[in-house]
């Protein structure tokens, strides 16, 4: 016999950044809503992603900063310790990776809190499989969101499965840096981790797939990482995937496969005592059962929302599944939109033509918008203006640590930006008037026009929209 469904006003399956969020605000507004997590309530973000990695690169980039008094200041004398990166992380951050004050932060509004996987089983029905391997289901009378997140993506690469190897959620856990670190991928991820534990004393290498690093930002963007990590002692190795590994009580041990002009020996072995797989993340929207819904998707291209974020009449899909990038914000921002929604209030649609990031390296690297190889291929009429920080007043006076630039890319038709990226010391905070300009689709001939403060490292973004064309 089926069970009689349990009635709640809302229920959103999938705690991350973007579901706790409209959960909350809805419970808030009396609402009665049900909110669905197998995990930790608040996602990857407070407890794997932004807020434990950004406290490690913190901790990585104040080393870093240390080396370079000798060329500004005086001398040290340096003695780099992780015990307190990891106590902060466990302490400060994650609370042991324990989510009770962000379950209180939602139960706290009025919400209900149900641990378990939910799929759809219907129109505007859930069924969750409980923690307890109980089932409960639930109708909903005015909206089902779904946040379905994603999960380390793991290749099947022979000899790996049953080794100790890390994703990010195994690195944010080391009690301690290791002696040396082979890192899969060169996307953000990698990257940032690869630089962390070399701050550290670790002896890394970086396995890229691709011709070079951070294969969605600017080459220029590519560059100048892979000299900053050249001078840092990180190898990179690229044009080079995984063929094998092999894992004993010494480490493990990656046969690589190489091609490419710039890829050296067809064959390469590395060796570590620990290897880290960061090449990118796997959906979990297929757990869902759209069908169920009514929903046709075809298992691999993000599935059609409106500008409401809705699948269907009440059935709403927020976060990275949505396909316009897998970032916080960006959960947050469709929250907002379909919050508005349910409670009746306008507050617009979603656009993607403005989505900002930023990798968080040393030097860091915002970007918003179109790269300039992506304009080019929607056959935009582009423009690019760039300019070099080490020749800004502010890079000079910086001195050590100043490597970056500001690129802009316009489309010269409209008059307006279209993409931007800003990378150098404080990247991503300088990328902000950028955002803005791309988003609001300000005209270049106003940015022009402003008063940028002297001497800053934005000032540079009027010298690179002064070299446009």
């Amino acid at each position: 016999m089926t069970a009689v469904p349990e009635i709640a006003d809302v229920i959103v399956v999938g705690m991350g950044p973007g579901g706790e969020a409209v959960a909350g605000e809805l419970a808030a507004a009396g609402l009665g809503v049900v909110g669905v997590e197998a995990r930790l309530v608040g996602g990857e973000c407070p407890y794997f992603g932004c807020v434990p990695s950004k406290m490690m690169i913190r901790a990585g980039n104040a080393l870093a900063e240390a080396r370079r008094v000798p060329a500004l200041a005086g001398r040290v004398q340096l003695v780099p310790d992780w015990a307190p990166v990891a106590a902060r992380i466990r302490q400060e951050a994650t609370d042991n990776w324990d989510d009770a004050v962000a379950a209180k932060r939602f139960t706290d509004k009025g919400g209900r809190l149900v641990r378990g996987t939910g799929r759809l089983t219907g129109p505007r029905q859930v069924t969750v499989r409980r923690h307890d391997g109980g089932e409960a289901t639930f109708a909903a009378r005015r909206a089902v969101v779904l946040n379905p997140g994603t999960n380390p993506a793991v290749p099947p690469i022979p000899g790996l499965a049953g080794t100790p190897f890390w994703t990010n959620r195994d690195a944010l856990r080391a009690d301690a840096a290791p002696e040396s670190l082979i890192v899969l991928g060169g996307g953000p991820v990698g990257v940032e981790l690869a630089q962390v534990f070399a701050r550290f004393g670790t002896r890394v290498t970086v396995v890229a797939r691709g011709p070079r690093l951070v294969p969605r930002e600017e080459p220029e963007a590519a560059a100048l990482l892979a000299e900053v990590f050249d001078g840092e002692g990180i190898e990179v190795l690229c044009n080079a995937e995984a063929g094998s590994v092999a894992h004993s009580a010494a480490g493990f041990t990656v046969n690589l496969a190489r091609s490419g002009p710039d890829a050296g020996p067809d064959v390469t072995t590395v060796t570590a005592e620990r290897l880290l797989v960061a090449v990118g993340r796997s959906s979990t929207l297929g757990a869902l059962d759209l069908d169920r819904a009514g929903i046709a998707w075809d298992g691999r291209t993000p599935p059609a929302v409106d500008g409401h974020l809705r699948l269907a009449e009440d059935l709403y899909l927020i976060g990275d599944a949505v396909g316009a990038g897998a970032f916080t914000h960006l959960s947050m921002y469709h929250a907002n939109i379909v919050a508005g929604r349910i409670l009746g209030e306008d507050r617009g649609t979603a656009e993607s033509h403005a989505v900002p990031r930023a990798t968080f390296t040393d030097p860091e690297m915002g970007a918003v918008g179109l790269t300039e190889r992506a304009a080019r291929d929607r056959g935009l009429a582009v423009e690019v203006g760039y300019t070099d920080l080490t020749e800004s007043t502010r890079g000079w006076i910086h001195k050590a640590g100043n490597q970056g630039f500001i690129k802009v890319v316009a489309d010269a038709d409209r008059g307006v930006l279209v993409g931007a990226a800003a990378v150098g010391p404080h990247g991503g905070e300088v990328l902000a008037m950028l955002a803005l300009a791309v988003h609001a689709r300000i005209p270049v001939a106003t940015l022009k026009t402003m008063i940028y403060t002297y001497p800053t490292f934005h000032r540079a973004v009027a010298d690179a929209l002064a070299r446009l064309g």
